[in-house]
């Protein structure tokens, strides 16, 4: 059965839209997986609607389709007429004062037939704004939607009301398909998963985290064993290419040219590459908190998690897994499981800060820089850096993914490392977080705030 968890604010924004009473042409889009269908169907239900799912086999076999979905949902007879418009003019002319028409995988039709965002556009100006009918176009291909159905030389363009990307849900509404588990082991669900919906749904909380994994992503019967190969072929056009650069930073490696190197690919053309990765959400670009923008200390990684537990550990033994040989795979999971787990605990950290301190640090993300000691130069990294130019703040946090950590000597070592960090040297009021699953020695309040894992997974 499939779980509706939180999605208040998608469906408001579609109850909202849909309550103006005028003509609305809503774009819904987001990654697969990620509940968009679920969310449009608790929207539909209970009002006279007509929902369509697109398919890849082109306009003519679509249009038939839909003039007979259409005949269903109005009790008719099916027309003659195969051409698009005449069927939307005949379906809104009889399905009452507010027609609600929803298309699924609009992205489908435009693969098959590049005329297709012209089309909607006729459909929409000449048939259903007078109509006050709401059109919500919907799609999984986030490319292709934004080209068709939100890029400035797409013929909607200007016609669209509203649209709204769906994202994963945050950990806390990630918890709840998991009521009752352990707190560190929602985490570690979260670490490998993310909040995608579909995935929550495969991963049993009576099951440890490593038998989750190796049940569902190792092994070939696995319900996700396929599903990053199937995201990449369905996204891109050059999955392979892809496939090696997402290789390329499982591995480690962080620099632009270094990931082209190690991927193969011309150092003139890793940019367009990572570009589209990280418009797809499955990439990030990194950069200190202290720099512009553009800064060339830029690294990239991995930020959809399970992309990122399959490059780093599942690509590299892909021979083996595909005989059935999991026992490897397996075994460098589980020494390597609490430092991945660690990494996933630092944007977790950050996601707390922000929803936690609204506004009151604007700029927040890592910072990494060098300091000198006894004449070395010696790497320094911060997991939590907060500014806010307007107010001088400045906050420094360490993410630990440790049990009884002594609060005292981390917060020593974050002061020594927060004073490396040029930003409004002596103008800056600081203030200090401390986040673990549990500490054994705890500076005064005064001094630092600290979140263990119980406040943190339960919100507080």
């Amino acid at each position: 059965m499939v779980r509706f968890i939180d999605r208040e604010a998608e469906t408001a924004f579609l109850e909202d839209r849909y309550r103006s009473g005028g003509f609305e042409l809503v774009v819904l889009y987001g990654r697969r997986r990620v509940g968009k269908t679920e969310i449009l169907k608790r929207f539909v239900k209970g009002r006279p609607h007509l929902y369509y799912l697109a398919d890849k086999r082109g306009t003519a076999r679509n249009a038939l389709r839909l003039r007979r979905e259409m005949a269903e949902a109005l009790g008719e007879p099916e027309i003659a007429a195969t051409e698009l418009d005449e069927l939307f003019k005949w379906y809104s002319g009889k399905a009452g004062p507010r027609p609600l028409i929803v298309i699924d995988e609009f992205p489908y039709l435009v693969e098959k037939d590049d005329s297709i965002p012209s089309v909607f556009q006729l459909i929409a100006d000449g048939v259903l704004k007078e109509r006050k009918a709401m059109l919500v176009l919907c799609g999984s291909s986030i490319g292709m939607m934004e080209r068709a159905a939100l890029g400035t030389k797409s013929p909607l363009y200007g016609r669209r009301t509203g649209h709204w990307k769906v994202l994963p849900l945050p950990f806390p509404e990630a918890r709840r398909f998991f009521p009752g588990a352990p707190a560190e082991r929602c985490v570690e669900f979260y670490s490998v998963l993310g909040g995608v919906p579909h995935y929550l749904e495969k991963f049993s909380a009576e099951r440890g985290t490593l038998d989750n994994i190796d049940r569902e992503v190792l092994s070939r019967s696995g319900r996700l064993y396929e599903e990053i190969d199937f995201l990449l072929m369905e996204e891109l056009r050059e999955p392979d290419a892809y496939k090696a650069i997402l290789e390329a930073i499982g591995s480690g490696r962080g620099k632009a040219i270094e990931i082209a190197q190690l991927a193969r690919i011309p150092a003139q053309d890793i940019d367009k590459y990572l570009k589209v990765l990280m418009r797809l959400g499955i990439v990030a670009r990194d950069r200190p908190v202290t720099e512009r923008p553009k800064s060339k200390r830029s690294r990239y990684s991995i930020t959809d998690p399970l992309f990122r537990l399959w490059f780093t550990f599942c690509e590299p033994h892909k021979s083996e897994l595909e005989l059935g040989e999991t026992a490897s795979c397996r075994e460098l999971i589980e020494r390597q499981l609490p430092t991945f787990v660690g990494r996933a605990f630092e944007p977790l950290c950050r996601e707390y800060i922000t929803s936690h301190f609204p506004g009151r640090w604007p700029q927040i993300g890592r910072w990494w820089g060098a300091n000198r000691e006894n004449g070395k130069r010696v790497e320094v990294e911060i997991d939590i850096v907060g500014l806010n130019d307007r107010t001088n703040e400045a906050l420094f946090g360490e993410c630990k993914w440790s049990d009884g950590v002594d609060g005292n000597a981390l917060l020593a070592d974050l002061r020594e490392n927060a004073a490396c960090v040029e930003w409004r040297n002596g103008a800056r009021t600081e203030t200090f977080a401390l986040f673990a699953r549990s500490f054994k020695r705890r500076p005064p309040r005064s001094e630092a705030i600290l979140f263990d894992l119980e406040a943190i997974a339960g919100g507080k």
